[in-house]
């Protein structure tokens, strides 16, 4: 069998796994870290993905001092991942293909995000994606985030499947620790993030690509 359980929904992570977001993210806070004089790197990037703007302003802070002005850094940051998504904004690699099997075999699906639901209507809408999800868990829908198990445990409330019974598609670390204390199975499908030994002892399988994950689900059909 391709997972311990049969699988009767699927919940998504968005930014990395959905949308090819992480990547204009981390070039944004890189070019902000450069106009308020401090050097955000790549590695710094990659410690805050999958937390939410309140964590990452602590962490800045921290990395920086506690008179770094992280509001107005996120401005900057944030008006130029704007220019950058209006400009384009890419599906991953096989997000079409999953979600057109998963209807042709009316498994119901959701998603769950540190995200703000703003961002998901504004960025999936312009594929037309957000009424193929059944259930959005937003940043504000849940008190804890991600590594919590909160985000997910609330998704498969409103799908109404039991959490191990729901199969999570994760990109970072946080959701991937988020979503396997949520009980569920879990498969990271890799982006700016590669998985650790504890985190790949978390996942029922590390795929390279949502096209691996249809052929894993096709197999356990």
């Amino acid at each position: 069998m391709s997972f311990p359980r049969g699988v009767q929904a699927v919940v998504f992570d968005m930014d990395g796994l959905l949308l090819d977001t992480e990547t204009v993210y981390q070039a944004a806070m890189i070019e902000a870290g450069q106009a308020f004089g401090v050097d955000f790197t790549a590695a710094t990037y990659a410690k805050m993905v999958g937390k939410t703007n309140p964590e990452c302003g602590v962490m800045l802070q921290e990395l920086y001092g506690p008179a770094f002005p992280v509001e107005a850094y996120f401005q900057r940051t944030w008006a130029d991942v704007e220019a950058l998504l209006e400009a384009e904004v890419r599906l991953k690699t096989g997000v079409m293909e999953i979600l057109d099997y998963l209807d042709a075999v009316a498994i119901p699906r959701a998603i769950a995000t540190s995200n703000s639901r703003q961002s998901v209507d504004r960025y999936l809408g312009r594929f037309d994606l957000v009424r193929r999800f059944h259930a959005v868990v937003a940043n504000a829908d849940v008190t804890r985030h991600k590594p919590h198990p909160d985000p997910y445990l609330e998704a498969a409330r409103r799908l109404n499947v039991h959490p191990t019974l729901c199969l999570a598609l994760e990109d970072s670390h946080p959701g991937v620790r988020a979503a396997h204390a949520a009980g569920m199975m879990t498969v990271m499908v890799p982006d700016i993030l590669d998985p650790t030994e504890e985190i790949q002892a978390k996942c029922v399988h590390v795929a390279q690509s949502l096209h691996v994950v249809l052929d894993l689900l096709k197999a356990a059909a």
